[in-house]
């Protein structure tokens, strides 16, 4: 089986490639739906958050996501506590997804690749999906409804074009119409004989 991660950042478009594969037949998996997964009411992920962060990060017994986001992005160190919490919790679901499939590819999207995941998930091949910084500004604040303010934390606390070059085989600009860049994910699959 191969296994493909679709890296990006925020407002990049791995939604779109992996909708798209879907839409193919392909298995896929969400890395941001398992981050809301780990962190449910009543996970173990949930329980250290709140040993982190105090019990503000409770909207009753639900992460209170908007605050918590307000906490994490507007400090560097917050943010690594977060992901010292979840990303373990999250990559060992991702690893007990992928092997229980059979299929003949599944492609996985992570937003935090890290070259590490390459040997963690036995990954085949990495793919970036990449806009420039205006390009996902505009989309999250005009698609997501994100203040500019709030978009640019997020993009600023993600690594840059170039650190994501550096560490994936493929790169997929998306600066064009969806149609264009599920056209060369297309393309992508006919070489590799998907």
């Amino acid at each position: 089986m191969q296994r493909v991660v679709i890296a990006g950042g925020i407002g990049a478009g791995k939604s779109s490639v992996l909708s798209h594969l879907a839409s193919r037949g392909f298995a896929t998996i969400d890395a941001d739906d398992i981050a809301r997964e780990v962190v449910a009411p009543g996970t173990s992920g949930l329980a250290a958050i709140v040993d982190a962060f105090g019990p503000g990060v409770l909207s009753g017994e639900t992460l209170d996501r908007a605050f918590l986001a307000r906490v994490v992005f507007a400090n560097p160190a917050n943010l690594a506590r977060l992901n010292r919490i979840t990303h373990p919790r999250i990559g060992a679901e991702i690893r007990r997804r992928m092997d229980s499939l059979t299929s003949p590819a599944v492609f996985v999207a992570i937003p935090l690749f890290r070259p590490a995941h390459r040997t963690e998930l036995a990954l085949t091949e990495v793919w970036a999906v990449l806009s420039t910084p205006e390009t996902a500004l505009q989309r999250l604040v005009s698609g997501r409804g994100f203040t500019p303010d709030e978009a640019r934390a997020r993009l600023d606390a993600q690594e840059t074009n170039e650190q994501r070059l550096a560490i994936v085989d493929v790169a997929l600009w998306n600066e064009g119409t969806e149609a264009a860049l599920h056209e060369t994910v297309d393309r992508l699959l006919e070489e590799r004989g998907l």
